[in-house]
C-alpha cells in the first residue's frame, strides 16, 4: 500500500491524483459523503475505501504480527524467511507489518488473505515452517495444525470448515473496542486507519460540538480514567476547562511501569492513531493546544510508531495547527521517560516533563488547576484517551449501555502469569474473573489447582479462589481488598508462595520509591526486611535475629497501615497493598512461615530440608556431584545421605535426582 491515498473522483474539488497528501480528500473521507458543495460521493469512494480497508485485494497479503510480543518469539526471522521464500518464488504480493493481536502465547502470528477469500491466521509460525505454509495455503489448502481461524468479510467468500476467529475460545468472550484494529490493520498507515472510520470522531467534535458539550458527553457517558483511580473522567476535564489561562496541557500517561502490564505498548504499537484523535478530542474538549505523551524510553518500538503518526497525521493536517479547517490547534510532544515508577504518579510526571527530578507534590492544587508549568492540566492514560474515539463515534448512551451501574465500557487486561493462554485482554465491566481466567484464558496449564490472581500490579491485591466469582469493576475489587490499577493481571498457581509474592512485589517497591517522604522512603524497607526475615531459615541466624524477626512480625499489619494511612502520593498509599492482601487471604501461610519455619509451596529454599529416601536411591552420584557445598555424602552404587548443617537448601539434588530418591519437606 503507498503512502499516499488513492486517486479520488469523488467531487470536482478533489478530481486529481496526488503526489503528496490531500487535505480536501482526508476531509471527505473524514467528515463524510457531503463533506464539500458539490455532488455527492459516489461508488467511487466506497471502493476505494474498500481497498484501502483491504476488503478487496488484487493479490495476496500477508500480515506478520510485529509487535514486542512477536519479536520477542522470532517474528523477525519469520518475516526474514517469508521475504526470502517470496523472492524464491518470485512470487507478487504485499507484506504488511501489523502489531499485536491479543493472544501473546500464540505468536509468532501470521495472517495471509487471498483475493476473493477470507483472511486466515496462523499461530506459532516460525521460520522453519513459513515454506511449507506459503507452499499449502497458495496451493489452496489450509494447514489446521497452525490454524487460529478466519475473519470475516462481507466482499470475500469464506473458507469452508474453517472455524471463525471470533469463535475462538480465547476472543469469543470479548468486547474488543481499544483493541479492534490491533494486529488487524497497518500501524504505519494513516489511510487504513481513515478508511476504518479513523479521525471520524475528531471531525464531528470539532464541527459540531463545543468543548462544554464534548465534557458533557464523556462525563454522562460514565468513562472513569483506566490509570488506576477510576476518577470520572468529564468531571476531571471540566476542572480544567473551567479554570481560566491563556495555556492548557493535555498529557497522555504512556509510563506504563506495573510489573506484568503491557496494554499501553501495545495499542501504540498497534493503532497509534487512536491515540492521537483520542487526543485530540480531549485537548479540545479541555481548550488545550499543546500535548504530551510521556512514554518510557523501554518503549522503542511502540515510540518509532507514535513518531510516525504523528507525522502523518500533522501532513494531512489533522495535528498541527488549524485541524480541519476547523481554527482548532494542537502540538502533541513526545517526552521519554528514564523509567521510574513514581513517574506513573501524576504529580511526578509533571515534575519530569518540566525537567525536574519525578517526585510527587502534595495536592491540592490538583494539577487540572494548576498543573504542567503551573497550568491548568489533564492528565490521562493511554485507554482512557483510546475510548474516546468510538464513545464520541457512538455516543455517550451507547457507550453506558456496557458495563456496571458504577463502571461503564470496556476494561483491557494484560493477562500472565500461571495461565494457559496469555496476552492482552478485553473484557466489558462486569465481566466475572472466573471467564478471564477460565474461558478466555484456558485456565492454569500442567494440571496444577489456581491459587489466586494479582491485579493492579504492586499497588493492587490478590484475589483468591473464593471469589473468583467477583464482576470486575472499581467498586467490587475494592471490597476484596483489590483495585482495578491499569489492568495487570499475573495468575498464580499452587507452585506459587504468596509471602514470597508479597515480598517480590515490596522490593519492587521499595526500589521504586522516590524517598521524598519518610512513610514510604522507610516504611517500604521495614516491610522488606521483615518479609526477608519471615522467609529465612535458623542457619543464617545470629544473634539477636531470631528476636527482630519475631518483633517484625508482630509490627507488620500496623506498619503496613501507617503506611497506607500517611504516605504522601498514591503510589505510597498503596504500597503496602501486597502486604495486607496476602496476609488477608492466605494468614496461614505467613503462620507456616512464621511458627513452623516452612513454606508450604516449596518455593522459600532456606525453609526447605531435603533427605534422600534410602530405598530409591540407586547410587549414581548425580546428586553429590552436583551439590555446591559438598554436603552429599556416599559410595557409588550405595546409598547416598545429606548432611544437614552443611546442605544450603539450593535444590541442585531435587532437580538432578533421576529415580526421585531426593524429598524435600
Amino acid at each position: 500500500m503507498t503512502a499516499k491515498l488513492l486517486e479520488h473522483k469523488c467531487c470536482d474539488k478533489c478530481r486529481h491524483e496526488w503526489s503528496k497528501p490531500c487535505p480536501e480528500l482526508v476531509e471527505c473521507i473524514v467528515s463524510g459523503p457531503n463533506c464539500h458543495e458539490s455532488q455527492p460521493c459516489t461508488t467511487s469512494r466506497t471502493s476505494q475505501i474498500s481497498i484501502l480497508k483491504r476488503e478487496v485485494v488484487t493479490k495476496p497479503v500477508f500480515f506478520v504480527g510485529m509487535g514486542t510480543c512477536g519479536l520477542g518469539a522470532g517474528a523477525a526471522k519469520t518475516l526474514e524467511a517469508l521475504k526470502r521464500c517470496l523472492t524464491d518464488r518470485g512470487t507478487d504480493v504485499d507484506i504488511v507489518e501489523v502489531g499485536c493481536v491479543g493472544l501473546c502465547s500464540a505468536e509468532p502470528i501470521m495472517d495471509i488473505q487471498l483475493p476473493g477469500k477470507n483472511r486466515l491466521s496462523f499461530q506459532s509460525v516460525t521460520e522453519e515452517q513459513v515454506p511449507m505454509l506459503l507452499d499449502r495455503v497458495l496451493g489452496g489448502t489450509v494447514p489446521a495444525e497452525l490454524l487460529l481461524g478466519q475473519y470475516r468479510s462481507k466482499s470475500a467468500s469464506a473458507w469452508p470448515d474453517v472455524a471463525y476467529i471470533d469463535e475462538h475460545p480465547f476472543f469469543a468472550p470479548q468486547t474488543r473496542w481499544v483493541l479492534a484494529n490491533c494486529g488487524i490493520i497497518d500501524p504505519n498507515s494513516i489511510e487504513e486507519y481513515i478508511a476504518g472510520g479513523g479521525y471520524n470522531a475528531l471531525s464531528k467534535t470539532i464541527r459540531t460540538k463545543t468543548p462544554a458539550q464534548v465534557c458533557d458527553e464523556v462525563e454522562l457517558s460514565g468513562l472513569r480514567g483506566r490509570g488506576g483511580g477510576g476518577f470520572v473522567t468529564g468531571t476531571k476535564w471540566k476542572f480544567a476547562l473551567k479554570t481560566a489561562a491563556e495555556q492548557k496541557y493535555l498529557i497522555c500517561n504512556a509510563d506504563e511501569g506495573d510489573p506484568g502490564a503491557f496494554m499501553d505498548r501495545a495499542v501504540i504499537e498497534g493503532d497509534p492513531h487512536r491515540l492521537l484523535e483520542g487526543m485530540g478530542i480531549a485537548a479540545y474538549g479541555i481548550g488545550a493546544t499543546k500535548a504530551y505523551v510521556y512514554i518510557r524510553a523501554e518503549y522503542p518500538l511502540a515510540i518509532r510508531r507514535l513518531k510516525e503518526a504523528i507525522s502523518q497525521a500533522k501532513a494531512y493536517g489533522l495535528l498541527g495547527h488549524n485541524i480541519l479547517d476547523s481554527g482548532f490547534n494542537l502540538d502533541i510532544i513526545i517526552k521519554q521517560g528514564a523509567g521510574a515508577f513514581v513517574c506513573g504518579e501524576e504529580t511526578a510526571l509533571i515534575a519530569s516533563i518540566e525537567g525536574r527530578r519525578g517526585m510527587p507534590r502534595p495536592r491540592p492544587p490538583f494539577p487540572a488547576i494548576s498543573g504542567l508549568f503551573g497550568k491548568p492540566t489533564v492528565i490521562n492514560n493511554v485507554e482512557t484517551l483510546a475510548n474516546l474515539p468510538i464513545l464520541i463515534g457512538n455516543g455517550a448512551k451507547w457507550f453506558s449501555a456496557v458495563g456496571t451501574a458504577s463502571s461503564k465500557g470496556t476494561k483491557v487486561f494484560a493477562l500472565s502469569g500461571k495461565v494457559t493462554r496469555t496476552g492482552l485482554v478485553e473484557v466489558a465491566m462486569g465481566t466475572r474473573m472466573r471467564q478471564i481466567i477460565f474461558d478466555i484464558g484456558g485456565g492454569v496449564p500442567n494440571s496444577k489447582e489456581f491459587k489466586a490472581v494479582q491485579i493492579g500490579g504492586p499497588s493492587g491485591g490478590c484475589i483468591p479462589t473464593p471469589h473468583l466469582d467477583i464482576e470486575i469493576d472499581y467498586e467490587s475489587l475494592k471490597n476484596v481488598g483489590a483495585m482495578m490499577g491499569s489492568g495487570g493481571l499475573v495468575v498464580m498457581d499452587e507452585g506459587t508462595c504468596m509471602v514470597d509474592l508479597a515480598k517480590f512485589f515490596m522490593d519492587f517497591i521499595q526500589r521504586e520509591s522516590c524517598g521524598k517522604c519518610i512513610p514510604c522512603r522507610e516504611g517500604t524497607r521495614r516491610l522488606l526486611e521483615i518479609l526477608k526475615r519471615i522467609t529465612s531459615g535458623r542457619k543464617t541466624e545470629t544473634g539477636v535475629d531470631a528476636l527482630e524477626r519475631f518483633k517484625g512480625v508482630m509490627y507488620l499489619t500496623r506498619l503496613a497501615e501507617v503506611i497506607r494511612d500517611t504516605s504522601l502520593c498514591g503510589l505510597g498509599q498503596t504500597a503496602p497493598n501486597p502486604v495486607l492482601s496476602t496476609l488477608r487471604w492466605f494468614r496461614d501461610e505467613y503462620e507456616a512461615h512464621v511458627y513452623e519455619r516452612q513454606c508450604p509451596a516449596g518455593v522459600c529454599t532456606e525453609l526447605l530440608h531435603y533427605h534422600i529416601d534410602a530405598e530409591k536411591c540407586k547410587g549414581c552420584t548425580l546428586c553429590s556431584k552436583k551439590c555446591p557445598v559438598s554436603a552429599i555424602m556416599g559410595k557409588p552404587k550405595s546409598p547416598h545421605y545429606i548432611i544437614p548443617d552443611k546442605c544450603v537448601s539450593c535444590g541442585a539434588c531435587f532437580d538432578v535426582c533421576p529415580f526421585k530418591a531426593v524429598e524435600r519437606d
